[in-house]
């Protein structure tokens, strides 16, 4: 039997992301190539797997996968760092 699936890097593993077909967000837990044919000829997604709000992990496409942390704001969720005038 051969192998269905590899796993591949992605630049937002372990961090808050958005479904951008479904608007739901959660952690980016995986990205996989995936072998989704049942016949024959082989066709191969890269699909995301993503854990929603539940606990459930969901799948899409990679090209739906954006970050939910707002630009500028540290990565961690918090609030920015504020300057201060003296």
């Amino acid at each position: 039997m051969t192998e269905r699936y590899e796993y591949l890097s992605h630049p937002l593993l372990r961090r808050r992301v958005r479904d951008v077909a479904s608007g739901v967000e959660g952690e980016l837990m995986a990205v996989v190539n995936e072998n989704v044919s049942n016949s024959v000829r082989q066709h191969w997604m890269e699909l995301a797997y993503i854990r929603g709000p539940s606990g459930r992990e969901f799948a899409t496409a990679v090209a739906n996968v954006e970050s939910a942390v707002c630009p500028g704001a540290p990565p961690d969720g918090g609030q920015p760092p504020t300057s201060r005038s003296t």
